[in-house]
């Protein structure tokens, strides 16, 4: 993985390629490469370490033609950072790039190598390629021998191949591994993400899985799992924003810090109304499925699963229904006793994390009674593949550091838990109390966000260290949970998250005056055991940066520092009190000289194991 764009047309399809590369740069990667056949049927191939930018060097110093052409950035799962090991992946006249893991690599790249081939590099992918080659050259049709090549992968992928026998053509293969078809006049595309295309059409087919797609510059074509022709439904789209554009902000993380107000506004619309939550935008069935729902399992990964922990704590409170929740990868390899009347619950910025979306599938054979996606890309396999999908109106997210995906995600499951409140005891009373309460939510984030230059002045103090650590007690631990993530994985800091009463438990063995112990602490019925907390970490030297309540009674010195924030309603702590160590983390990360929206190591959308 991590991107993939491919292109067939009248026209050099290089600097489309390119430009589709750099729109993709959001997802994180190492390195990145291309390949074009040439009029003469030769193939050519650039690839480069590091930025698209890179590439782009060596290709303004030695232009390539080419109308059709494939590209991709990678991200290393086999094999460290390097041109040989960046795609796209090259055996005699094929040419591949792979989004995805081949787990039986191995045993392939043995039989290949047996067979008389030469690897150039460490991955799984260029598996893929050779395998194709050694079966293309027995019959001789490039479509054929890749339906055969698919059976024998054993993993997930999403491919693009081109051949310079007949420079025509693309092919296309999903599974597990999202892929779209761009549609245009005179000319056609494949990428791994619409917004790839962006500037060069606004009409898509989405693969499902298993489909394969071929494509010419004057015709697309569509098979499904059974390789039987298939029509799949052309999406248009139609908003004119650039997600791409920073908007004057240095980063896009902190663009979308700041986007969260409105992000909000956006979820929100069109769900409430002075009766209360509008049900029925979930669907025609939902009035019938959702009033028999006993209990809730949720599944996640890394920031949504935060937002899942979050979750549990209203679904049980105003649903008066069990929660229990898990991250994805854990859920999908164990025994899963599935309770009775249950909805499955899935959450995912891009609906298409790999585990998120396996955890799913696992779940449709488990007996739940229903599925629903928590998700921000409408046209996302996990979407497709839930009965239920409640959209959380983000707007695209490009910093790889989830922020305004993550506090979406919480109204939506808020959202999702008054409805089901509604059929489990929920008073009336109390559902247009809680409405209210997140009506006013757009405008007490601006209110945090404010304290912006604040944050920054005091994040200097943070360049230094090397370890800190987070508390909350209640709905606040996972919200903990979160600041520490975003914390370690854009600045590098090594950040854990207790629940503040387990302190005593083993985290005080830490604490010392190197040891940034950063507290969120709303004016709740937590506050004065929270309180007590605090004091076996001033009692040790340690060093408090406490976002608190103004009305908490905090009291700053030299080992305390204090935040005041707004008074909220216990209903909105955990989205207010997640703005703050967003900014925090942002500042710091900038302070140190990391790459803010592309951490190292980390990508987007994480379509593998």
């Amino acid at each position: 993985m991590c991107g993939i764009v491919a292109g067939v047309s009248q026209r050099n399809v290089v600097k489309i390629l390119l430009e589709g590369l750099r729109r993709l740069e959001y997802r994180g990667y190492d390195s990145a490469g291309i390949a074009t056949i040439d009029q003469e049927k030769n193939l050519l191939v650039n690839k480069a370490v590091g930025k698209v930018q890179e590439l782009t060097s060596l290709i303004e110093a030695k232009p390539m033609p080419g109308k059709t052409g494939i590209a991709h950035t990678r991200w290393a799962t086999h094999g460290a950072p390097s041109e040989s090991n960046a795609h796209p992946h090259v055996s005699g006249s094929i040419s591949v790039v792979h989004n995805g893991i081949i787990e039986n690599y191995k045993e392939l790249r043995d039989e290949l190598e047996e067979a008389g081939y030469t690897f150039n590099s460490d991955t799984d992918s260029e598996t893929i390629a050779h395998l194709l080659h050694l079966i293309y050259s027995e019959n001789c049709d490039l479509f054929e021998s890749l339906k055969l090549t698919i059976a024998r992968l054993k993993g997930a992928y999403g491919l693009c191949v081109m051949s310079t026998d007949d420079p025509s053509v693309i092919l296309g293969a999903r599974s597990g591994s999202p892929l779209v078809v761009g549609l245009g006049i005179e000319e056609n595309f494949l990428a791994s993400d619409q917004l790839a295309l962006r500037q060069v059409t606004d009409k898509f087919i989405y693969l499902e899985e298993g489909d394969i797609a071929r494509i010419k510059e004057d015709s697309v074509e569509l098979f499904d799992s059974e390789y039987q022709p298939v029509e799949r439904e052309q999406v248009a789209i139609t908003d004119i924003v650039d997600p791409t554009d920073k908007a004057g902000y240095r980063h896009y993380m902190q663009k979308e810090i700041h986007e969260q107000p409105k992000a909000i506004a956006n979820t929100l619309e069109g769900r409430l109304s002075d009766n209360g939550v509008i049900a029925e935008f979930l669907g025609a069935n939902a009035k019938d499925v959702l009033p028999k729902i006993e209990n809730v399992q949720i599944v996640a990964c890394g920031t949504s699963y935060h937002a899942g922990l979050i979750a549990k704590y209203f679904i049980e409170e105003w649903a008066n229904i069990p929660c229990l929740v898990d991250i994805a990868s854990e859920y999908r390899y164990r025994k899963v006793i599935t309770p009775n009347n249950a909805l499955l619950i899935s959450i995912s910025q891009s609906g298409e994390t790999a585990d998120t979306l396996a955890a799913l599938r696992k779940a449709k054979d488990s007996g739940y009674l229903s599925s629903l996606t928590i998700c921000n890309v409408p046209s996302s396999s996990l979407v497709r593949e839930s009965e239920f999908a409640l959209m959380t109106k983000a707007g695209s997210e490009i910093g790889v550091a989830s922020t305004k995906a993550f506090t979406t995600q919480i109204v939506a499951l808020q959202i999702l838990s008054l409805i089901l409140g509604r059929n489990n005891g929920l008073s009336e009373e109390k559902e247009q109390a809680l409405i209210s309460e997140l009506r006013t939510l757009p405008e007490l984030c601006k209110e945090v966000l404010a304290l912006d230059e604040q944050i920054e002045k005091i994040s200097e103090q943070f360049v230094e260290k090397h370890h800190s650590l987070f508390l909350g007690r209640g709905v606040q631990y996972p919200v903990a949970l979160e600041g520490a993530l975003k914390l370690k994985e854009i600045s590098y800091i090594h950040a854990e998250a207790y629940p503040a009463g387990e302190l005593k438990h083993g985290p005080l063995a830490l604490v010392d005056s190197d040891m940034p112990v950063i507290t969120v602490a709303p004016n709740n019925e937590l506050l004065e055991k929270l309180k007590s907390n605090l004091e076996e970490v001033q009692a040790r030297g340690g060093k408090l940066y406490v976002f608190a309540d103004r009305n908490s009674g905090f009291t700053e010195d030299e080992n305390t520092v204090v935040f005041s924030l707004p008074h909220v309603p216990a209903s909105l702590e955990a989205i207010v009190y997640t703005l703050p160590l967003q900014m925090l983390s942002y500042h710091v990360a900038v302070m140190r000289g990391t790459d803010v929206d592309q951490p190292r190591n980390l990508a987007k959308s994480v379509t593998v194991e």
